[in-house]
């Protein structure tokens, strides 16, 4: 018999890159990544992947995650799927092989429009009851759990307190009023992390996004502990233009400068390692974000009727606006992102070659569908994970040297208030006195109702909105701690002198 207790490759202590890790589920994603990008890199993917699942969960394998072994590996399979590109409700046959769809995905023609996949068979079907008494109640004479709650929910039964299900309102009375703490609040993690509720239980008590409601933040990418919701990744359509004879160029966006402990120089010689004939700084595009986004403000708002301006370039808010608060889809400036800008430069230079975005999280991954001269997205995660399979070492000094054009704010946008600073700064003084900043640090269900107000009294006149808190430093795909991220963003900033 076969033991193997440690085959995980992304531990906090022995990752070569300090992936920052939170659990074990973004763990076996890393290094189901690793491997298929090894295999890819090595041209043996379609003979070999199938002994992946065997290989992460070989025979006597004693920490499975799951009931049994055999789930464990099939639950891999389906995770791979998604790597390969694949949604899991595109499965007909159970006994497909993953080399079927290797070939398959080397004869698509086109990526989904759908970056995220629930893996039906990995959701727990989390029972949604929101408040448990636990078993530290003391059936206590007082019983304000009972005398506070309206809806008559609250009952006891051998000395102990019992909630009615069908009578609950999960208005949290109960767990407020319990002398002992005895009542918890037990969520269901991708719903209640959902600022839009977006993903929902179908009849069987599965998981479901809705595309429609979607804004693609990928929180719930982050909050299911079970790993069910999958992001489906370009990596075979771009290995297969690393293959072909047109260039591949790589659009990075400026939140990489936080991602790796060496310099943005080093980076960007890394990248070009990995195939890529060129990299170009999404920073650039930002330059242009800048200007024509200081310029609508002044016109619309300073010298203007119109009551405040928001940013547009997070696409996770753009959607939010656009798909569920039409009271504030008309104050979203007009202004395309610093990915459209460095699409339409890399474009014109590059008329024939691949395009891809590398960048922090799924609402890009969406944005890169529907833009015109977007190919291809490569998150920060899977990077990271290509350098590992690849051999491509980050710290090595590539001799690269950075666009001297780009302005030290463009490569700032990464971190919040990067954009409010930028702009602010593209005004002439007399307009920059005038502005009232207001920063949304992060969206979530709080936010969005004080959005929705803003409509009709607004604090301030220009509103930088980040769907994630911190900025694109903490988008659902990166591999460093937030916090270190912003301090090498920022300090890359200070280093890179205005130019223009």
């Amino acid at each position: 018999m076969t033991t193997n207790k440690n085959p995980i490759h992304y531990r906090p202590t022995d990752n070569p890159f300090a992936m920052a890790v939170t659990n074990n589920t973004m763990i076996l994603r890393r290094e189901l990544l690793t491997r298929i990008v090894k295999l890819l890199h090595a041209g043996r993917l379609e003979t070999e992947i199938d002994r992946i699942p065997y290989e992460m969960r070989p025979k006597g394998y004693e920490e499975i995650s799951r009931c049994c072994i055999y789930k464990d590996r099939a639950i891999l399979k389906y995770r791979a799927m998604g790597i390969l590109g694949f949604g899991i409700e595109e499965e007909e046959d159970e006994m497909t092989p993953l080399a079927e769809y290797v070939r398959r995905a080397f004869d698509r023609k086109a990526i989904s429009e759908n970056p995220l996949t629930v893996m039906t068979d990995a959701c727990s079907a989390c029972v949604k009851v929101n408040y448990v008494v636990t078993n530290m109640c003391r059936g206590c004479v007082a019983r304000p759990c009972e005398v506070n709650c309206n809806k008559g929910a609250i009952h006891f039964a051998n000395g102990q307190a019992h909630i009615d299900p069908t009578k609950c309102v999960n208005c949290g009375q109960c767990m407020k009023n319990c002398p002992f703490h005895a009542i918890v609040y037990i969520p269901v993690p991708c719903e209640e992390s959902c600022p839009v509720g977006a993903i929902s239980k179908d009849e069987h008590g599965k998981e479901h996004i809705d595309p429609a409601k979607c804004i693609y933040c990928g929180r719930c990418l982050s909050a299911c502990p079970f790993g069910a919701v999958v992001e489906k990744s370009h990596l075979i359509e771009l290995f297969k233009s690393f293959q072909s004879d047109k260039p591949t160029v790589a659009l990075v966006a400026p939140a990489v400068a936080g991602q790796f402990k060496t310099s943005l120089a080093n980076i960007i010689g890394a990248i070009k390692k990995l195939g890529f004939d060129d990299v170009i700084e999404v920073a650039k595009g930002a330059d242009v974000t800048t200007a024509n986004e200081a310029a609508e403000l002044a016109e619309k708002v300073l010298d203007g009727d119109q009551a405040f301006m928001t940013t547009s370039c997070c696409p996770s808010y753009y959607m939010l606006a656009h798909k569920h608060m039409p009271e504030i889809a008309p104050y979203v400036s007009h202004t395309r992102s610093p990915m459209y800008y460095t699409a339409e430069i890399a474009r014109k230079q590059y008329p024939d070659a691949t395009l891809v975005f590398i960048g922090p999280c799924v609402a890009k991954r969406k944005e890169a569908y529907a833009d015109p001269n977007v190919d291809l997205m490569l998150s920060f995660e899977e990077l990271g994970t290509m350098f590992v399979a690849m051999g491509v070492d980050t710290f090595a000094d590539s001799k690269t040297t950075l666009d001297g054009e780009i302005l030290a704010s463009s490569r700032g946008y990464a971190a919040s208030e990067g954009v409010m600073n930028a702009v602010a700064g593209a005004l002439p003084a007399p307009y920059r006195e005038q502005i009232r900043p207001v920063v949304i640090n992060g969206i979530d269900k709080q936010t969005i109702r004080e959005m929705r107000g803003y409509a009709k009294s607004c604090p301030g006149n220009m509103v930088e909105v980040m769907a994630c808190e911190g900025g694109c430093i903490n988008g659902c795909n990166v591999i460093a701690n937030p916090k270190i991220a912003a301090r090498q963003v920022k300090e890359l900033a200070k280093e890179q002198p205005e130019t223009k």
